[in-house]
């Protein structure tokens, strides 16, 4: 079974997870219509004349924007430009006040989870998610790792035993997981001497990260069961 008990009781969203959710969603959502917005600006600029062209292709996001919203519209290019360049302004507005809200609220819900090396808000807020309002779906660390898609999966071979990555369960959550597995084997020394000792017994780095992420998810799991059981009732 993909995710053990967890995955035949229903996820409720009615808490503060459900709120989180929202956040995240919105939040997400904005993040790719920035993005859209930054590629159709690259995109619009190629077509420029070259004084437009060489005064705005050197800027990088908030100060391309601005760039492009200080142009005179003296043509469908330049109306463009200014167009694009409000909409990408309103979209970061829109992302930093999501973050101050998903910040807040995950501060308040998981300060604990906070506090683990690599553990950041947005992938704090995601393990939140995936686990659910209702933490007792989750009946042991294994279903959670499961649910996260970072248990094992065997890929033996005649005389060749290994696992290989899980690439079922939660993608987001396993995103998550990745992010801080990947930061840890980046800058944590423990987490580095563990890869370097894995690396010289002949593991590639998917093998490590994919044993990083399981170890993670045993390490956090009743750090959000914990947040999840202890968390407040929404404000209405």
């Amino acid at each position: 079974m993909l995710a053990g008990d967890a995955s035949a009781i229903p996820k409720n969203r009615d808490g503060v997870v459900g709120e989180l959710r929202c956040l995240v969603v919105a939040r997400r959502s904005a993040v790719k219509a920035r993005t859209q917005a930054t590629n159709q600006l690259r995109a619009l600029l190629v077509g420029c004349d070259d004084t437009i062209r060489t005064r705005l292709r050197p800027l990088r996001k908030q100060h391309l924007a601005r760039g492009c919203i200080r142009l005179r519209a003296a043509g469908p290019a330049q109306l463009a430009l200014r167009s694009l360049g409000r909409r990408w302004l309103a979209l970061d507005a829109e992302i930093r006040e999501l973050d101050r809200e998903i910040t807040g609220l995950v501060t308040r819900v998981a300060p604990r989870l906070l506090d683990r090396h690599s553990v950041g808000v947005h992938t704090a807020a995601q393990l939140l998610i995936t686990a659910g309002d209702n933490p007792d779906r989750l009946a042991s660390e294994a279903a959670f790792a499961a649910l996260c898609g970072t248990s094992p999966v065997e890929a033996s071979s005649g005389k060749t035993t290994r696992l290989r990555l899980n690439r079922g369960g939660d993608r987001q959550a396993n995103t998550a997981l990745w992010t801080i597995a990947n930061t840890r084997l980046i800058h944590e020394p423990r987490t580095r001497a563990y890869g370097a000792k894995r690396t010289a017994q002949g593991k590639t780095r998917k093998e490590i990260l994919r044993c990083l992420k399981r170890y993670i998810a045993r390490e956090l799991y009743p750090l959000v069961l914990d947040a999840l059981t202890a968390s407040p009732t929404p404000a209405t």
